[in-house]
């Protein structure tokens, strides 16, 4: 029996795809006659005349503007999937490290496309533009032998009539499938990693959605400088009619005079280009100085912004004015210490409940921050005050350090 099709109840203008009849039929799974589907949160905000227009929020729109665009934001998300994504990961059963797991195995080779730091970098890339990022175990005799990551802006959320969600739809062109939230007992449900959204029950929040603002600021202000040059960094003007017998031009002569304006001083190629004048023509440069529009400023305080955002410190981009940190290396060390590890431990915190589900065994994953570079001193000087302390003993200075007593 065919389902009713629902639009989404987040839809927006940028978003929204209403698909044809041959989409609409369930995959898989009974019909659900009270579901409702919700997809990550995404809106556009466009001014009235004269105001300010910002770019969409949705995930496409903040890829092109923002990473595909924006060097600050490009290099931010870099620099959190890389860093993450390049630590190891330890399992545990209870207390007991494990040397080897299928688990681990398949985070180090996820399918026959990608290693496990391009997968673990796409993953987090997702997180960081979207707020959401989707893993599909790919079921072959009995276990799971590849993961895959799902585009965000391909998924959306179908809500029973308890508002728990019940089945993922993956929609590609004109494919769709349906993807069960949750294990049958036999095989995993889709992965869902979300980031905290505040009015939101089901979707996470992208931190550049937060910057919006700021990246529509420093996008305008590179356009703006850009235009600058093209002119040949000079400032736009009036061209002021004062004939000595007074009048106005006429119809006819205001037509030509901006006629020739376009295709003899306009662009790039004309930039420098002397204005010949006549007939009581004058030129009157206009434009406000760099200190009143406090340019350069105003750029860096977005980019700022937007650093703060990702929670990266500016120092690290290379953005000037920003003296919060003593040295880089201390900089580097909060980077790790504040973005990086919280966004692992949650992350790994959520592949051990599901692997837990899929191999029937209470399994934890840990980051391994031993073989973090950015927090060395940190560990070093935990060493040293473990060493120091006569008063334990080395089985007990082992677990103090992380290891295992025996």
């Amino acid at each position: 029996m065919k389902m009713p099709f629902r639009l989404p109840w987040r839809a927006t203008a940028d978003r929204l795809a209403v698909p044809g009849p041959q989409e609409r039929e369930p995959a898989v799974g009974a019909p659900l006659p009270h579901d409702r589907k919700a997809q990550p949160a995404g809106f556009a905000i466009v001014s009235g005349e004269g105001g300010p227009h910002w770019s969409g929020r949705s995930y496409a729109a903040l890829a092109r503007v923002g990473l595909m665009r924006n060097p600050v934001v490009y290099r931010a998300v870099r620099m959190i999937a890389e860093a993450a994504a390049s630590v190891p990961w330890l399992a545990y059963e209870g207390e007991r490290e494990m040397s080897a797991h299928p688990a681990l195995a398949l985070i180090a080779r996820p399918n026959p496309r990608m290693a496990g730091p391009d997968f673990l970098e796409a993953l987090f890339g997702h997180l960081l533009l979207s707020g959401n990022a989707y893993v599909e175990g790919l079921w072959v005799g009995g276990a799971v032998r590849e993961l895959h990551l799902l585009r965000p802006d391909r998924v959306s959320v179908v809500v029973g009539a308890d508002g728990w969600p019940l089945v993922y739809d993956y929609r590609v062109g004109g494919l769709l499938r349906r993807l069960p939230a949750l294990g049958d007992g036999e095989r995993p449900g889709l992965l869902h990693l979300t980031l905290f959204h505040p009015l939101d029950d089901h979707g996470g929040f992208p931190p550049l959605s937060a910057a919006g603002a700021a990246l529509d600021l420093h996008n305008a202000a590179a356009s703006w400088n850009k235009a600058l040059l093209d002119n040949s960094a000079r400032p736009s003007g009036a061209l002021v009619y004062q004939p000595k017998d007074g009048g106005n031009l006429s119809p006819d002569q205001y037509e030509r005079l901006r006629a020739e304006l376009e295709s003899g001083y306009g662009g790039a190629v004309n930039a420098g280009r002397p204005l010949l004048l006549e007939g009581g023509l004058d030129w009157k440069a206009m434009g406000l100085s760099p200190k009143d529009m406090d340019f350069i400023e105003a750029k860096n305080a977005a980019a700022r912004d937007i650093a703060l955002a990702f929670g990266v410190p500016p120092m690290l981009i290379g953005i000037p004015g920003d003296n919060t940190f003593a040295n880089y290396q201390e900089a580097h060390r909060a980077f790790y210490r504040l973005t990086v590890v919280p966004l692992l431990t949650r992350t790994t915190a959520r592949f051990s409940h599901w692997f837990s589900e899929i191999y029937g065994e209470a399994l934890t994953l840990r980051p391994d921050l031993d073989q973090v570079p950015g927090l060395a001193s940190e560990r070093d000087a935990l060493w040293a005050r473990v060493g120091s302390a006569d008063f334990l003993s080395d089985a007990e200075k082992r677990q103090a350090v992380g290891y295992s007593a025996g």
